[in-house]
């Protein structure tokens, strides 16, 4: 793609397959009236139902969202086309940090969408003490147990799980493993669902704690101040989402102008001001909503964020473990 074309170069349809309550309408529209294509969205809630919905074929979607964590699965597989961002007009803006990343390279497949932590939400006119830690889900305290909801995902779940009990990324060892069987099926307990919460289920107190992603726990406070993020010291994932085309995507031209696009800073931060995430292009911060620039979610301290971790896919046999406790949690 280079800078001549315009906006008469693409007409047509252009269908995105991405997370729920995380697309900007303000940033559709200006889209679709800058280059006359009508944008359709289907969501999904979680990167496990996106791989097996692709791999399937003909699902007829142009651009799917992935986490970092399962980026490079969709690589492997060749799901994805190598659409070179990297030789796109508005890849100078692209924050270096999120260039050369070991998802994706030097960017041959994808654009920074956002980022942000899994961690915990809670509601601290219920509870006072630290906020800081996994117990708040695998041992909750006595104000916060029976109202505890955790994500239905296992690929933030479990990280989160295994770094409480002591143990190590994508670590095969066997009683490290009993371990976090145990006390995670121990903490279910507690629970009261197991289910993809949104901001109005904290906000209303149907929930006291859980655990969340970053920029849905900041949507809760914007409904109820007590509502704060949680950065578990015990260790927590650090995740980015990136735009990326399929292989078999039929508007594969306005695809790429739709990677170019989000690159740009005024529409990186239509991105931020919506779901309260960070992007990963430069220049964006001067366009977003003032609130945003000093947010807890956003911007942790350095210690906070010294217990982050990119979450990297596992070997196919340790996976399986995985899978196979994950499933006596949701049984």
């Amino acid at each position: 793609m280079t800078a001549s074309m315009g906006t008469a170069a693409a007409e047509g349809a252009l269908n995105i397959f991405t997370f729920g309550n995380y697309t900007s309408p303000e940033l559709i529209k200006k889209f679709e009236d800058t280059y006359k294509v009508k944008v359709s969205i289907t969501e999904y809630d979680s990167n496990d139902a996106a791989l097996a919905k692709v791999r399937q074929g003909g699902a007829g979607y142009d651009i799917v969202v992935p986490s970092s964590s399962v980026m490079p699965i969709w690589i492997k597989e060749g799901l994805l086309l190598e659409t070179r961002p990297d030789q796109m007009e508005n890849f100078k803006n692209v924050d270096p940090k999120w260039v050369n990343v070991d998802f994706d390279k030097g960017r041959h497949y994808s654009v920074p969408w956002v980022w942000g932590a899994t961690g915990v939400t809670v509601n601290t006119k219920v509870y006072k003490g630290d906020i800081n830690t996994s117990a708040i889900f695998m041992d909750p305290p006595k104000e916060l147990a029976g109202k505890v909801n955790v994500l239905p995902d296992m690929s933030d779940v479990m990280p989160l799980a295994l770094f409480y009990v002591g143990g190590k990324q994508c670590t095969d060892d066997k009683a490290v493993l009993r371990k976090l069987r145990d006390t995670l099926i121990a903490a279910k307990k507690k629970w009261v669902s197991i289910s993809y919460g949104n901001e109005n289920l904290y906000a209303g107190g149907e929930f006291l704690a859980g655990v969340n992603w970053s920029g849905a726990s900041y949507r809760s406070r914007l409904l109820d101040d007590a509502i704060k993020f949680g950065y578990p010291k015990e260790g927590f994932p650090l995740w980015t989402d990136s735009v990326a085309v399929l292989k078999d995507a039929k508007n594969v031209e306005n695809a790429k102008l739709f990677q170019n696009f989000i690159m740009d800073p005024k529409n990186a931060a239509l991105i931020s001001n919506f779901n309260r995430y960070n992007n990963g292009i430069m220049g964006s911060a001067e366009y977003m909503d003032p609130s945003l620039k000093n947010a807890p979610e956003l911007f942790p301290s350095a210690e906070l964020l010294s217990h982050g971790i990119f979450i990297t896919p596992c070997s196919q046999d340790v996976q399986t473990i995985y899978n196979k406790i994950w499933a006596e949690v949701m049984r």
